[in-house]
């Protein structure tokens, strides 16, 4: 046993959400005392409602809450915790407050702080790497390199490259670079995330590895000098650098590439001295070469699908190596079993560059058979404060088909209600022909934008619409409804359905009530329905299909066929202060804003960047509706503004 390894009866669980819920499961599940922190946002969160104690920590902004070391370290002294789980993020790779947990007394359930000093910094790592013999990608990695620094190294590093962040990582203060043209901008623009989301710009350059996956290794080490690993994730489905869907084990790598790479993460993970659970990420190349990218010192979003393929409990794991235990196995015992896939359910909208989507959740119900990892009740909040996501859904199947199909099906039996989801985007990726036959690599979004795109609603789902909207609004309709219906003459029900203005004729069977015949265009449809609440059975023209329905006031939300779409009445008036060809461009949510690339008097054209926001850890940026000359700045660099708050204005041209 370890001098930083001793039993302890409490756990703290230093972090909120679906990570916290998780962690403080499998601690009381093992008998400890659980405890939790919580920011005035998550006060109800399921997270808080399940641990034996909570502590508040601070307002929703996570510098005042989550990242607030001291009142973190106070609620350790305040509940007397002998022990503390950092989850992922927040203060996770935080190795000074790691220190601080173990000088206040508390075991902390992570790796030593040295080791996290070491892996935490990507220039010093990749130094440490290349000694210990685990090959890295060519590149530029000196100390807190200036600009003229980096513009000179990339000629030798070569193009196409990657700037990067030195600290941090989830793919923020990272940029692909083609030319030398773009390496200025990419440079100042990465810096400034950068320094927004780590406190330091300190940037390197990578050779950009075309055509590559996203590979990455567990690892599991104890305090008497065992190390082994479980296998490979492969995350290459990615948005914007961060994973969208990961799987157990990679369809890429067969048992020979298997053991080399397992081999190299653990020569990293024994280089640094590393104790707990970790994961060391590389680039996959077509050719089968190996690069090591990061190793990120903590638990994964992504570890069930290693949970559900090797039938192991990281998080008891994690423990019992804090406690002082060894392994319970060797690498030799290790075999996986089948094949798991993860998606993450993001509140957010794709067809708008993947814009997250916070505000109220009206129904939220997980779907059976397979394993979901969320920490939102059935009803709540999607924060701005926070990431977007909803929830992990994990799908395990003796074959990597069965899993991906049982996945596609867990997709049609959740319910969301609430702002757009990814979750449409997720069913096309799983469905598409590359990712079946398992050949997606890291650009594969990138090369398949049209799968972001909203199908706009169809015939058959606007007569559905005007169906349930009739079924539940004809008893408020105007005084000729029954002289209409007398006649036979069908009634215009303007309506909105996803934001399109249609007007479906609809009549009622005079026989049978659940039944109306609604007209779209030139096309009639006959559609009856059973059922109350939120699912209900619909037929159209004698096809039957579930539906999910749910009324907030008077709006009707609608998932049929697997479209999601939102219905209202028009109202022809129009909006107070509705202006036309506006020129301000303001901020589409509440967040900080990053860059401003304008002054005023300067001239621009459409689709110019202006300036850049980040908001619920998405960079935005914010392009000029037209040509035209900016005559209002707003913005500022580090400024935190609301949503609709003006950053630029820009004077139309004339023609």
């Amino acid at each position: 046993m370890g001098p930083l390894t001793r039993p302890f009866g409490s756990v703290l669980v230093a972090n909120r959400g679906e990570i916290a819920l998780r962690v403080l499961r499998t601690a009381a599940a093992l008998g400890y005392r659980t405890i939790d922190v919580y920011s005035d946002a998550d006060a109800q969160a399921p997270h808080v409602r399940f641990a034996d104690e909570a502590v508040r920590l601070g307002p929703a902004p996570v510098a005042e809450s989550y990242l607030n070391v001291e009142a973190v370290l106070e609620a350790i002294r305040r509940t007397g915790a002998e022990a503390v789980h950092p989850g992922y993020g927040f203060l996770s790779e935080n190795a000074s407050f790691a220190e601080a947990v173990q000088r206040s007394g508390a075991v902390w359930v992570g790796p030593p702080p040295r080791a996290i000093e070491a892996m935490g910094d990507k220039a010093s790592a990749k130094a440490r790497m290349r000694d210990a013999g685990v090959p890295c990608v060519p590149g530029f990695d000196a100390d807190d390199p200036s600009t003229d620094a980096l513009v000179a190294a990339a000629e030798e590093v070569g193009f196409p490259l990657l700037v990067k962040a030195s600290a941090g990582g989830g793919g923020r203060g990272m940029r692909a670079v083609r030319t030398a043209q773009e390496l200025p901008q990419a440079i100042a623009s990465a810096r400034a995330e950068a320094t927004n989301a780590f406190g330091s710009g300190a940037l390197l350059l990578e050779r950009l590895v075309e055509g590559a996956r996203h590979v990455e290794v567990q690892v599991l080490a104890d305090a008497h000098g065992a190390v082994v690993h479980l296998g490979e994730r492969d995350c290459s489905v990615q948005r914007r650098h961060q994973k969208v869907i990961e799987e157990a084990p990679s369809p890429a790598v067969g048992p020979a590439l298997r053991a080399r790479m397992g081999a190299a993460a653990c020569a990293a993970a024994a280089a640094v001295g590393y104790v707990g659970a970790g994961t060391v990420e590389f680039l996959l190349g077509a050719d089968g070469a190996f690069y090591f990218l990061e190793m990120n010192t903590r638990l994964q979003v992504e570890h069930p699908v290693t949970e559900e393929v090797f039938g192991l409990d990281l998080v008891a794991l994690q423990l019992s190596v804090a406690e002082g235990h060894p392994l319970p196995f060797d690498q030799g015992a290790l075999q996986m079993a089948g094949h798991a896939i993860e998606v993450r359910l993001y509140a957010e909208d794709p067809a708008r560059g993947y814009l997250p989507q916070p505000g109220p959740v009206h129904a939220w119900v997980p779907p059976p058979g397979i394993r979901v990892d969320a920490g939102l009740g059935s009803c709540g909040q999607i924060d701005p404060a926070y990431d977007p996501m909803v929830a992990k859904l994990i799908a395990h199947g003796p074959s990597r088909d069965v899993a991906r199909r049982r996945l596609l099906r867990a997709l049609s039996d959740t319910v969301f209600f609430g702002g757009a989801t990814n979750r449409e985007l997720l069913r096309q990726v799983l469905a598409h022909p590359t990712f079946v036959a398992g050949e997606a690599t890291t650009d594969f979004l990138d090369a398949h934008a049209e799968l972001a795109d909203v199908e706009p609603p169809g015939p058959l789902l606007t007569a559905v619409a005007a169906a349930l909207w009739w079924a539940e609004r004809a008893p408020v309709a105007g005084p000729l409804r029954g002289h209409w219906f007398a006649h036979d003459i069908g009634q215009p029900v303007p309506l909105h359905i996803g934001g399109d203005l249609v007007t479906p004729q609809v009549r009622r069977d005079r026989e049978r009530p659940s039944v109306v015949t609604v007209t779209v265009g030139d096309a009639t449809h006959v559609v009856e329905w059973e059922g109350s609440g939120l699912h209900r059975r619909v037929t159209v023209d004698a096809h039957q299909r579930r539906a999910q329905v749910l009324w907030v006031g008077d709006t009707l939300h609608l998932r049929w066929a697997e479209h999601t779409t939102v219905v209202r009445a028009h109202d022809p008036r129009p909006a107070d202060g509705a202006t036309v060809g506006s020129g301000t461009v303001t901020m589409p949510m509440s967040g900080q804003v990053l860059t401003v690339s304008v002054a005023v008097g300067e001239a621009v054209v459409a689709g110019q960047v202006l300036a850049t926001v980040e908001a619920m850890k998405l960079e935005t940026p914010l392009r000029a509706p037209y040509d035209g000359v900016v005559t209002e700045v707003h913005g500022a660099p580090g400024q935190a503004l609301s949503t609709g708050s003006v950053v630029v204005v820009v004077q139309e041209e004339e023609a």
